[in-house]
C-alpha cells in the first residue's frame, strides 16, 4: 500500500509534523485555588468564597519529586496553554504509538495452527 493512500500514515504524518508546535510545553497541572491569607483584618477572613484570594500553581515533578510553582497572575493564560501543549503532545504520542502497533501487527506472519487429531 502506498504511503500517499494509508490514512494512518498520512495522520501519522500530520502529528509528527505538528510536534515541533509543542516546543513551549510544560509538565505537571495548571491548578486554580481560593484560600484565606492568614490577615485577620482581610474581607478573607469571613470565609466566605467570593471573598477568598484566588491563587494560580503549577503542579509538576521538578527532579523528580513532586513541587507546587506559584504562577503569577501577568502569566496565568500562557501557563495554562502550555500546559495544554502537554496533553495534546501526549494525546500525539498514544495516537502514533497505536498506528505503529496496528502496522507491526498487520505485518506479522499468521500464526501457524496445530493439527488436531
Amino acid at each position: 500500500m502506498h504511503s500517499e493512500h494509508d490514512p494512518d500514515l498520512q495522520s501519522r504524518g500530520r502529528l509528527m509534523r505538528n510536534l515541533s508546535a509543542l516546543r513551549e510545553m510544560l509538565p505537571g497541572s495548571f491548578v486554580e485555588r481560593r484560600r484565606k491569607c492568614g490577615k485577620p483584618n482581610c474581607r478573607c477572613a469571613q470565609g466566605k468564597p467570593e471573598d477568598l484570594h484566588v491563587e494560580f500553581l503549577l503542579s509538576a515533578l521538578s527532579q523528580g519529586k513532586p513541587r507546587t510553582f506559584h504562577i503569577p497572575a501577568a502569566l496565568v493564560e500562557e501557563v495554562r496553554r502550555r500546559v495544554e501543549l502537554r496533553r495534546r503532545f501526549q494525546l500525539a504520542g498514544d495516537t502514533i504509538c497505536a498506528i505503529n502497533l496496528g502496522r507491526l501487527l498487520q505485518r506479522k506472519p499468521p500464526k501457524q495452527g496445530r493439527e488436531k487429531g
